[in-house]
Protein backbone atom coordinates (compact mmCIF):
# COMPACT_ATOMS: atom_id res chain seq x y z
CA UNK A 1 0.00 0.00 0.00
CA UNK A 2 1.40 3.41 -0.96
CA UNK A 3 2.23 6.01 1.66
CA UNK A 4 -0.39 8.34 0.11
CA UNK A 5 -3.17 5.79 0.67
CA UNK A 6 -1.99 5.16 4.23
CA UNK A 7 -2.04 8.89 4.95
CA UNK A 8 -5.54 9.19 3.42
CA UNK A 9 -6.93 6.33 5.54
CA UNK A 10 -5.33 7.80 8.65
CA UNK A 11 -6.87 11.19 7.93
CA UNK A 12 -10.37 9.71 7.52
CA UNK A 13 -9.97 7.78 10.77
CA UNK A 14 -8.83 10.91 12.57
CA UNK A 15 -11.83 12.89 11.30
CA UNK A 16 -14.27 10.11 12.30
CA UNK A 17 -12.67 9.91 15.73
CA UNK A 18 -12.91 13.66 16.13
CA UNK A 19 -16.59 13.69 15.19
CA UNK A 20 -17.37 10.89 17.65
CA UNK A 21 -15.51 12.74 20.40
CA UNK A 22 -17.34 15.96 19.57
CA UNK A 23 -20.68 14.19 19.80
CA UNK A 24 -19.74 12.57 23.10
CA UNK A 25 -18.45 15.86 24.52
CA UNK A 26 -21.27 18.00 23.14
CA UNK A 27 -22.66 20.14 25.94
CA UNK A 28 -26.31 19.78 26.91
CA UNK A 29 -28.63 22.67 26.22
CA UNK A 30 -28.61 25.37 28.92
CA UNK A 31 -30.84 24.83 31.92
CA UNK A 32 -34.05 26.86 32.12
CA UNK A 33 -35.62 27.39 35.51
CA UNK A 34 -38.61 29.16 36.98
CA UNK A 35 -38.96 30.07 40.68
CA UNK A 36 -41.77 32.63 40.16
CA UNK A 37 -40.16 35.09 42.58
CA UNK A 38 -40.07 37.91 40.03
CA UNK A 39 -43.74 37.41 39.10
CA UNK A 40 -46.54 39.50 40.58
CA UNK A 41 -48.51 37.77 43.32
CA UNK A 42 -52.19 37.02 42.74
CA UNK A 43 -52.02 36.59 38.96
CA UNK A 44 -50.77 34.00 36.48
CA UNK A 45 -47.02 34.00 35.78
CA UNK A 46 -45.62 35.38 32.54
CA UNK A 47 -44.14 32.98 29.99
CA UNK A 48 -46.74 30.25 30.54
CA UNK A 49 -49.86 29.05 28.73
CA UNK A 50 -52.75 27.32 30.46
CA UNK A 51 -55.15 24.58 29.45
CA UNK A 52 -57.20 21.64 30.65
CA UNK A 53 -57.59 18.04 29.58
CA UNK A 54 -61.08 16.63 30.16
CA UNK A 55 -64.06 18.50 31.57
CA UNK A 56 -64.90 20.94 34.32
CA UNK A 57 -63.31 24.28 35.08
CA UNK A 58 -60.16 25.41 33.27
CA UNK A 59 -58.15 25.74 36.47
CA UNK A 60 -56.89 28.82 38.27
CA UNK A 61 -53.11 29.24 38.24
CA UNK A 62 -51.70 32.08 40.32
CA UNK A 63 -48.43 33.15 41.86
CA UNK A 64 -48.63 33.43 45.64
CA UNK A 65 -46.27 34.03 48.52
CA UNK A 66 -45.71 31.03 50.78
CA UNK A 67 -43.52 31.12 53.91
CA UNK A 68 -42.20 27.59 53.34
CA UNK A 69 -41.48 27.98 49.61
CA UNK A 70 -38.32 26.05 48.66
CA UNK A 71 -37.03 29.25 47.03
CA UNK A 72 -38.69 32.09 48.89
CA UNK A 73 -40.97 33.96 48.54
CA UNK A 74 -43.26 32.75 45.73
CA UNK A 75 -44.79 29.56 44.39
CA UNK A 76 -47.07 28.73 41.46
CA UNK A 77 -50.41 27.48 42.79
CA UNK A 78 -53.39 25.77 41.19
CA UNK A 79 -56.25 26.82 43.50
CA UNK A 80 -59.48 25.89 41.70
CA UNK A 81 -61.33 23.10 43.56
CA UNK A 82 -63.74 21.83 40.89
CA UNK A 83 -64.36 18.15 41.79
CA UNK A 84 -64.79 16.91 38.20
CA UNK A 85 -62.85 13.64 38.28
CA UNK A 86 -61.57 13.61 34.68
CA UNK A 87 -60.18 17.16 34.85
CA UNK A 88 -56.49 17.93 34.43
CA UNK A 89 -55.42 21.59 34.51
CA UNK A 90 -51.98 22.27 32.98
CA UNK A 91 -49.56 25.20 33.05
CA UNK A 92 -46.98 24.93 30.26
CA UNK A 93 -43.87 27.02 29.66
CA UNK A 94 -43.95 28.79 26.30
CA UNK A 95 -40.35 27.69 25.70
CA UNK A 96 -38.14 25.71 25.30
CA UNK A 97 -39.28 22.86 23.07
CA UNK A 98 -37.30 19.68 23.77
CA UNK A 99 -37.20 16.01 22.82
CA UNK A 100 -34.53 14.76 25.23
CA UNK A 101 -34.46 16.41 28.63
CA UNK A 102 -34.06 16.29 32.39
CA UNK A 103 -37.08 17.94 34.06
CA UNK A 104 -37.79 18.53 37.75
CA UNK A 105 -40.03 20.47 40.10
CA UNK A 106 -40.65 20.92 43.81
CA UNK A 107 -44.31 20.30 44.59
CA UNK A 108 -46.61 20.29 47.61
CA UNK A 109 -50.04 18.57 47.54
CA UNK A 110 -52.05 20.92 49.76
CA UNK A 111 -55.63 19.67 49.69
CA UNK A 112 -58.29 17.78 47.75
CA UNK A 113 -61.01 15.21 48.44
CA UNK A 114 -61.03 13.63 44.97
CA UNK A 115 -57.26 13.90 44.42
CA UNK A 116 -54.12 15.47 45.83
CA UNK A 117 -51.84 15.31 42.84
CA UNK A 118 -48.80 17.07 41.42
CA UNK A 119 -47.39 16.30 38.00
CA UNK A 120 -44.94 17.17 35.24
CA UNK A 121 -45.91 17.26 31.57
CA UNK A 122 -43.37 16.83 28.77
CA UNK A 123 -43.28 16.55 24.98
CA UNK A 124 -46.46 18.58 25.27
CA UNK A 125 -48.19 19.32 21.95
CA UNK A 126 -51.53 20.57 23.21
CA UNK A 127 -53.96 19.94 26.08
CA UNK A 128 -54.92 16.55 24.63
CA UNK A 129 -51.52 15.18 23.58
CA UNK A 130 -48.53 14.85 25.91
CA UNK A 131 -46.74 12.70 28.48
CA UNK A 132 -47.40 13.13 32.20
CA UNK A 133 -45.81 11.75 35.35
CA UNK A 134 -47.56 12.46 38.60
CA UNK A 135 -47.58 11.70 42.33
CA UNK A 136 -50.79 11.35 44.37
CA UNK A 137 -50.94 11.82 48.14
CA UNK A 138 -54.35 10.16 48.47
CA UNK A 139 -53.24 7.03 46.63
CA UNK A 140 -49.58 6.95 47.72
CA UNK A 141 -48.19 6.28 44.26
CA UNK A 142 -46.26 7.72 41.34
CA UNK A 143 -47.37 6.98 37.78
CA UNK A 144 -46.50 7.83 34.20
CA UNK A 145 -49.07 8.19 31.41
CA UNK A 146 -49.41 9.10 27.79
CA UNK A 147 -52.34 11.36 26.90
CA UNK A 148 -53.34 10.98 23.26
CA UNK A 149 -56.48 12.54 21.85
CA UNK A 150 -57.49 13.43 25.41
CA UNK A 151 -57.36 9.78 26.57
CA UNK A 152 -55.00 9.10 29.47
CA UNK A 153 -53.29 5.68 29.49
CA UNK A 154 -50.89 4.56 32.24
CA UNK A 155 -47.81 2.60 31.19
CA UNK A 156 -45.84 2.33 34.46
CA UNK A 157 -46.27 2.98 38.19
CA UNK A 158 -44.67 2.77 41.64
CA UNK A 159 -46.34 2.34 45.02
CA UNK A 160 -44.86 4.27 47.94
CA UNK A 161 -45.45 7.07 50.42
CA UNK A 162 -46.47 10.47 49.07
CA UNK A 163 -46.98 12.73 52.08
CA UNK A 164 -49.63 15.46 51.89
CA UNK A 165 -48.92 19.04 52.98
CA UNK A 166 -45.17 18.52 52.45
CA UNK A 167 -42.69 19.57 49.78
CA UNK A 168 -41.29 16.90 47.48
CA UNK A 169 -39.15 16.71 44.35
CA UNK A 170 -40.51 15.04 41.21
CA UNK A 171 -38.03 14.45 38.39
CA UNK A 172 -38.18 12.80 34.98
CA UNK A 173 -35.52 12.19 32.36
CA UNK A 174 -36.51 11.37 28.79
CA UNK A 175 -34.23 10.16 26.00
CA UNK A 176 -35.92 8.75 22.93
CA UNK A 177 -38.57 6.27 24.10
CA UNK A 178 -36.90 5.77 27.51
CA UNK A 179 -38.24 7.54 30.62
CA UNK A 180 -36.89 7.45 34.17
CA UNK A 181 -38.87 9.02 37.03
CA UNK A 182 -37.48 9.89 40.45
CA UNK A 183 -39.38 10.82 43.61
CA UNK A 184 -37.53 12.64 46.40
CA UNK A 185 -34.20 11.56 44.91
CA UNK A 186 -35.07 7.87 44.44
CA UNK A 187 -35.59 6.38 40.97
CA UNK A 188 -39.03 4.77 41.07
CA UNK A 189 -39.98 4.22 37.40
CA UNK A 190 -37.93 3.02 34.42
CA UNK A 191 -40.19 2.61 31.39
CA UNK A 192 -40.46 2.83 27.61
CA UNK A 193 -43.10 4.29 25.32
CA UNK A 194 -42.88 5.50 21.72
CA UNK A 195 -46.15 7.36 21.31
CA UNK A 196 -44.65 10.87 21.12
CA UNK A 197 -41.20 10.99 19.53
CA UNK A 198 -41.17 14.68 18.57
CA UNK A 199 -39.97 17.56 20.73
CA UNK A 200 -42.53 19.35 22.87
CA UNK A 201 -42.95 21.83 25.69
CA UNK A 202 -42.80 21.17 29.44
CA UNK A 203 -44.91 22.23 32.41
CA UNK A 204 -46.89 21.24 35.49
CA UNK A 205 -50.22 19.50 36.03
CA UNK A 206 -52.91 18.74 38.62
CA UNK A 207 -56.08 16.66 38.77
CA UNK A 208 -59.70 17.29 39.83
CA UNK A 209 -59.92 19.33 43.07
CA UNK A 210 -56.20 19.19 43.88
CA UNK A 211 -54.84 22.40 45.33
CA UNK A 212 -51.13 22.07 44.63
CA UNK A 213 -48.11 24.36 44.95
CA UNK A 214 -45.08 24.25 42.65
CA UNK A 215 -41.64 25.82 42.86
CA UNK A 216 -38.21 25.56 41.22
CA UNK A 217 -39.37 24.13 37.91
CA UNK A 218 -36.22 23.32 35.94
CA UNK A 219 -35.40 21.70 32.61
CA UNK A 220 -32.17 20.88 30.81
CA UNK A 221 -31.96 19.65 27.24
CA UNK A 222 -29.99 16.46 26.67
CA UNK A 223 -28.11 15.41 23.52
Amino acid sequence: MSSAIIISISAVAAVASGLATARADAPAAPTRSWNFDADRSGVAPSGFSFGRTGGGAQGNWIVKAEPDAPSSPNVLAQVDTDTTDYRFPVAVADEPTLKNFRLSVKCKPVSGKVDQACGLVFRYRDANNYYITRANALEDDVRIYRVKGGLRVQFASWKGKVAAAAWHELRVEGQGDHFQVSWDGKKVIDAYDGTFSEAGRVGVWTKADSVTYFDDLSVMGLP
